[in-house]
């Protein structure tokens, strides 16, 4: 069997190459996931959180002040996200609350997660699919 791997690999460099450059993003993904000092929520989940930790709870929008002319999650702070690590200061008595971070789809909302986290924040979470996934779970956008 291991012939025919080694022959297989000889005969096709490229799909060889391919199928371990590909493995070993794989693995290096699924370790960075591993090592992440934050967890990802549903929009389910973060109602949830919401219900249950309504008095030890900081919502953090890091949209950029256009993108949130539609709506933003109700008593959310608004910080974007190039921003965050200058203006931490302005939310580090929430520190040992739970923190939860949004964007329009989760992407940008993991970069601030990474900055809370390095900057001590305990319990932060990233919502998964940002805004776009909250409205498609039918959840309201408060305009104020």
């Amino acid at each position: 069997m291991l012939t025919q791997l080694t022959e297989f690999a000889a005969n096709h460099a490229l799909l060889a190459i391919a199928f371990f450059a590909l493995l070993g993003f794989t693995f290096f993904n699924e370790m960075k996931i591993a090592t992440q000092k934050f967890a990802r929520l549903t929009p389910a989940s973060a109602v949830q959180l919401m219900n249950n930790e309504e008095d030890n709870l900081l919502l953090l929008d890091v949209r950029e002040p256009a993108e949130t002319a539609g709506g933003k999650i109700a008593k959310a702070t608004q910080i974007p996200v190039g921003s965050v690590s200058q203006r931490i200061g302005e939310i580090e008595k929430h520190k040992a609350k739970h923190v939860i971070v949004y964007c329009k789809n989760g992407t940008r909302s993991g970069i601030a997660c990474k900055d809370l986290s390095k900057a001590g924040f305990e319990h932060v979470y990233n919502l998964s699919g940002g805004v776009t996934a909250w409205q498609e779970a039918h959840l309201p956008l408060s305009k104020k």
